[in-house]
C-alpha cells in the first residue's frame, strides 16, 4: 500500500509537470496535494514497517515529537489545500470569465505558501504544548504512531488552560476550513442549479466530483478516527481507523483523480508513450 501510494502520487506530479496543458491552478494544487500525501504517509508507515520487522514498538522522545510534528504539518497542509481547491472550483464555476484574473499564478503561489505557513504554525502550537507536558518513561500509546491527541492526553494535565487552547486550535484549523469548503459548495450548487441545460449541469458537477470525493474521504476517515476513539475504547478499532486515515486515503487520492479526469489520463498516456 505504501509503494502504491508513492508511485500513484509521483505519477500525478510527473503528469502535471510534464504536460503544459495542465499548467492550471487546479492541477497546480493537485500536484502539491500529491506531494503532501507522500509526506503524510511517509511520517507513519516507514516506522511502522520497521516495528513489524524488529518486533519492537519503541520510539525515542525526540523521534516521537518529530513524527508528531511532521504528521501535523502534512495533515494540516492537506486540510488547507482541500479548502483552497474548493475555492478554486467556486471561482471557476461561479465566476468563469474572471477565473484567470482571480486565480492568477501569484495568487496560487500565495495560497500554497499560506497553507504551508499555517500548517507549520499549527505544528508549532502543538509542540509548545507538548514540551510543557511531562513525558513518562515507557509510556504506551494505543496506536502505530505518535498520534498528537493521544500523546497530549497521556502527558498533559487536564487543566483549563490546555483545554481552552486545544479547542481554539480545533476551531481555527478544523472548523474554519470545513466551513470554507461547505460555503464554496453551497455557492457552487446554487450556481449549477441555475444553468438551463442538463449538459451544462453535468459538466459543472463533473469538474467538482473528484475533489468532493477526496474531501468526503479525508474528513470521513478523519472523523472516524476520533469517533471510534470516543465511542469504543478498544485499541484495535482506533488503529484500524487510523490506518484508513493515514494510509488508505492518500493511496486512493491519485486513483480518484486519474480515473475521473480525462486530462490526467491523456497526460499519463503521453508520458507512457515517451518512455516507450
Amino acid at each position: 500500500m505504501y509503494l502504491i501510494t508513492m508511485l500513484g502520487n509521483l505519477l500525478i506530479i510527473l503528469a502535471v509537470t510534464s504536460d503544459p496543458h495542465l499548467y492550471t491552478p487546479m492541477y497546480f494544487f493537485l500536484s502539491i496535494l500529491s506531494l503532501t500525501d507522500i509526506g503524510f504517509t511517509s511520517t507513519t508507515v516507514p516506522k511502522m514497517l520497521v516495528n513489524i520487522q524488529t518486533h519492537s514498538r519503541a520510539i525515542s522522545y525526540v523521534g516521537c515529537l518529530t513524527q508528531m510534528s511532521a504528521f501535523l504539518i502534512f495533515g494540516c497542509m492537506e486540510d488547507m489545500l482541500l479548502t483552497v481547491m474548493a475555492y478554486d472550483r467556486f471561482v471557476a464555476i461561479c465566476y468563469p470569465l474572471l477565473y484567470r484574473v482571480i486565480m492568477n499564478p501569484h495568487r496560487c503561489v500565495g495560497f500554497a505558501t499560506l497553507s504551508c505557513l499555517v500548517s507549520i504554525f499549527d505544528s508549532l502550537l502543538h509542540n509548545l504544548i507538548a514540551l510543557r507536558c511531562t513525558f513518562v518513561e515507557n509510556m504506551m500509546i494505543s496506536n502505530f504512531f505518535c498520534d498528537p491527541s493521544q500523546v497530549l492526553n497521556l502527558t498533559c494535565s487536564h487543566t483549563l488552560m490546555y483545554n481552552v487552547i486545544m479547542y481554539i486550535i480545533v476551531v481555527i484549523f478544523g472548523f474554519l476550513p470545513i466551513s470554507g469548503i461547505l460555503f464554496s459548495y453551497y455557492k457552487i450548487v446554487s450556481s449549477i442549479l441555475k444553468l438551463p441545460s442538463p449538459g451544462g449541469k453535468y459538466k459543472a458537477f463533473s469538474t467538482c466530483g473528484s475533489h468532493l470525493t477526496i474531501v468526503c474521504l479525508f474528513y470521513g476517515t478523519g472523523f472516524g478516527v476520533y469517533l471510534s476513539t470516543a465511542v469504543s475504547h478498544s485499541p484495535r478499532y482506533g488503529a484500524v481507523a487510523s490506518v484508513m486515515y493515514t494510509v488508505v486515503t492518500p493511496m486512493l487520492n491519485p486513483f480518484i483523480y486519474s480515473l475521473r479526469n480525462r486530462d490526467i489520463k491523456n497526460s499519463l498516456r503521453k508520458l507512457h508513450g515517451r518512455i516507450l
